[in-house]
């Protein structure tokens, strides 16, 4: 059973930065395609970003494209999300998420999830 991990979430004024970590634990981590989710108050769950197993590949939702960076650590069982020029907009519970296939834009794909992080950026 894959356990993750989210820390790094906080307060943050707008065009400020924040720097999100997942740690992976109970199976090979390598073998894990890591993505990233968030959900704000009263909507679904969104994809945010997705990085493949050996972290070659990477996407990202359009609305955090060019402001968002994913990067992992097969080392260290880490995946980090590295969020610059917030908005207000990009306040929600930021989740990480893990599947044992290929990167994946569909949250029903992701067979493992944190309990999430609180981000929330103030205008």
């Amino acid at each position: 059973q894959v356990q993750l991990a989210e820390s790094g979430g906080g307060l943050v004024q707008a065009g400020g930065s924040l720097r999100l970590s997942c740690a992976a634990s109970g199976a090979p981590f390598s073998t894990l395609s890591m993505g990233w989710f968030r959900q704000a108050p009263g909507k679904e769950r969104e994809f945010v970003a997705t990085i493949s197993r050996g972290g070659g590949v990477t996407d990202f939702a359009d609305s955090v494209q060019g402001r968002f960076t994913i990067s992992r650590s097969n080392a260290k069982n880490t995946v980090s999300l590295q969020m610059h020029n917030l908005k207000p907009e990009d306040t929600s519970i930021y989740y990480c998420a893990a599947r044992s296939s290929s990167t994946s834009r569909r949250r029903d794909d992701y067979n493992y999830w944190g309990q999430g992080t609180q981000v929330t950026v103030s205008s």
